[in-house]
């Protein structure tokens, strides 16, 4: 049994994204006498501990936005020349993945797998036309083409849609399980009493999550329903925007922002219904999460249907019309639904983490020989 391969996985940092959460369970859930992962980096993040005590290694280089493209792209050539013991590259960082790629391949890497977790790029006009460069090299320069979704495939690999792999994100589901005992120990932390409703949402504090929208949804329901209360969990550029907007239409008691939290798993058995008006996305795995714990999910037609699990738990609805949003929720709060899904519905639709993590086993083995 020699030592194990080291795929390299690059990332702008491990904090909690959707990304970094879905390479972490794959991580957690692999062999790693066989696989191990190692991390290129450009800023610290909270998973960085628990890498280091699984035995990967992080290697870090400033990012574009710290020393400009031109000693970026010197960094990235720099680190691909002088690591090439690494014959798998995989990246996750949406169109700025050519750059990574093009770096890797002109080193002679091998193996290069573009990653597509979203649908859409994020920032200003000039990031993005900066981004879309970036995304240029992707078809020429990775070797593999690796999406969360069809959607997020179709985004990224234009003309290559036809070679990409779809990777389910995957989740440990038995963490999710519906426990009426936690779901009271995490109301009383917060301070919720058992008449309230709560509503909940987690994502980062971002223009494409949307959170503006779902204020104005709840500052109606609200009206009608004293009672409900909304739970915030995420922290981000805008968080300090919509807390003034919170505060504006007098709602502080109401909406409570818990920043980021690394108990997911127990929140959501706190919640009532799970709110998710994203602009886009890739294939949030909190949304696979929320349905794991059995939540009535209301999401924005933007998101690609292929997140919901046919367990009557996901409805899509038009961001063009908040009043049919109010409709929906009252409509679910109205039917007080129990909260049991079947225990396979998660492995049955591939979003088990442990079907995941063999079947990305299996490839990083396989393209190898």
């Amino acid at each position: 049994m020699g030592d194990p391969i080291r795929i390299l996985q690059v990332v702008v940092n491990m904090n909690r994204g959707g990304a970094e959460t879905l390479l972490m369970n794959l991580y957690r859930n692999m062999d790693r006498s066989k696989v191990q992962f190692d991390f290129l980096t450009s800023k610290p993040g909270v998973f960085d501990a628990e890498i280091e005590e699984m035995g990967g290694r992080i290697h870090r280089i400033p990012y574009v936005s710290e020393i400009g493209h031109t000693k970026y792209m010197q960094a990235l050539e720099h680190f691909f020349e002088t690591h090439p013991q690494y014959q798998i590259v995989h990246a996750h960082m949406d169109k700025m993945s050519g750059f990574v790629l093009r770096a890797a391949k002109k080193a002679g890497a091998p193996v290069r797998i573009a990653h597509s977790h979203n649908t859409s790029s994020e920032g200003g006009v000039a990031a993005r036309a900066y981004k879309w460069v970036a995304g240029t090299f992707i078809s020429s320069c990775a070797t593999h083409f690796v999406a969360c979704s069809n959607k997020a495939a179709k985004w990224l690999f234009a003309n290559k849609v036809n070679k990409a792999m779809i990777l389910k994100n995957g989740i440990e589901s038995e963490k999710f399980a519906f426990s009426p005992e936690v779901r009271e120990q995490v109301r009383q932390e917060l301070g919720l009493s058992s008449e309230s409703y709560v509503l909940g949402h987690v994502g980062r504090f971002a223009h494409q999550k949307n959170h503006s929208f779902l204020i104005d949804i709840f500052a109606q329901l609200h009206q009608e329903k004293p009672n409900a209360v909304l739970i915030l969990a995420g922290d981000g550029p805008l968080r300090a925007e919509i807390e003034k907007k919170v505060e504006a239409l007098h709602l502080q008691d109401k909406v409570k922002f818990l920043g980021v939290r690394s108990d997911i798993t127990r929140l959501l058995q706190a919640f009532d219904m799970f709110v998710f008006p994203s602009l886009h996305e890739g294939l949030p795995v909190t949304l696979i999460e929320a349905q794991g714990a059995g939540l009535p999910c209301l999401i924005s037609d933007k998101i690609t249907q292929e997140v919901d699990m046919g367990i009557q738990l996901v409805e899509r609805i038009s961001l063009e019309n908040k009043s049919v949003w109010i409709e929906r929720i009252n409509s679910v709060i109205a039917r007080n639904l129990p909260r049991h899904i079947p225990s396979f519905s998660l492995s049955n639709n591939g979003y088990d983490i442990k079907n995941s993590a063999s079947w990305t086993e299996g490839f990083y083995l396989g393209v190898l020989r």
